[in-house]
């Protein structure tokens, strides 16, 4: 594997130096949340003026322990470009796999929460019973589990989320996709939401009440709207970013 030595912020641009503020924002808020899996799963942004580099966490650190300049520079063909950077393989399978296949994705979120993976083993997966489900019905995609780390999995995901930003890994856990950080975020916040709901729901005996057809076919429309907004997303992850500010040391180093 190539490496390309970087001495620190003054080797980057500003744009790759406030991704990498944003994506250390993004690590802390996951945590905050409650979504963390120790030093597993992972997030990661394109760089902006570089389609064929994104970032990723430093394999090992806790998500509240990241840093913008602790996060690991690489490409999608496996290069990394910082000094001692260590990543996770299937981090590298997963991420590259949706940033090849989709230009317009700048940020890729993927998680192993209970719920999440929980209703990642379940046949029927999420069905349209809650506001929140109806969030990401219209988006929603299942992939089926492969090797994580081998190359057909890489070429596979690429192909599921062509078809959508809100991804069941089947037996797995969570993805989303988005063109911002914001983005990604919102849509793992309602993909969550939907899940908690489900495993609750599963859990009762008693059948859902069900919501009408045409209220799901307009709500899906109406979530759909939203997400096309270049601003989606962008009011909650600053109510986030209010969240974490002061929690710990500062992720702007």
């Amino acid at each position: 594997m190539d490496t390309v030595m970087q001495s620190g912020r003054q080797d980057m641009t500003e744009a790759e130096w406030q991704a990498r503020c944003d994506l250390a924002a993004l690590y802390r808020i996951t945590d905050h949340f409650g979504w963390t899996d120790t030093i597993d799963t992972h997030m990661t942004v394109r760089i902006p003026g570089e389609p064929k580099c994104f970032l990723i966490n430093n394999y090992g650190d806790l998500f509240d322990e990241i840093t913008a300049s602790s996060l690991v520079k690489m490409d999608i063909d496996g290069n990394v470009y910082a000094k001692d950077g260590k990543f996770n393989a299937a981090g590298f399978t997963i991420h590259s796999g949706v940033y090849k296949a989709r230009p317009d994705a700048n940020c890729v979120m993927h998680t192993h929460t209970r719920a999440g993976t929980g209703v990642s083993v379940l046949k029927k997966g999420i069905r349209p019973i809650s506001q929140d489900a109806l969030s990401v019905y219209d988006d929603l995609v299942y992939h089926e589990y492969g090797m994580p780390t081998s190359q057909e999995e890489c070429d596979a995901l690429g192909v599921s989320c062509q078809h959508g930003n809100s991804v069941v890994l089947r037996n797995h856990g969570l993805l989303t996709v988005g063109a911002t950080i914001p983005g990604a975020l919102r849509r793992m916040y309602m993909l969550e939401r939907a899940c908690e709901v489900e495993v609750i729901a599963r859990s009762l005996d008693e059948e859902p009440a069900p919501i009408e057809e045409d209220v799901i076919r307009q709500y899906g429309e109406r979530a759909k709207q939203q997400r096309a907004n270049p601003e989606y997303g962008m009011t909650y992850w600053k109510a986030a970013l209010r969240q974490i500010e002061g929690k710990g040391t500062d992720w702007r180093q």
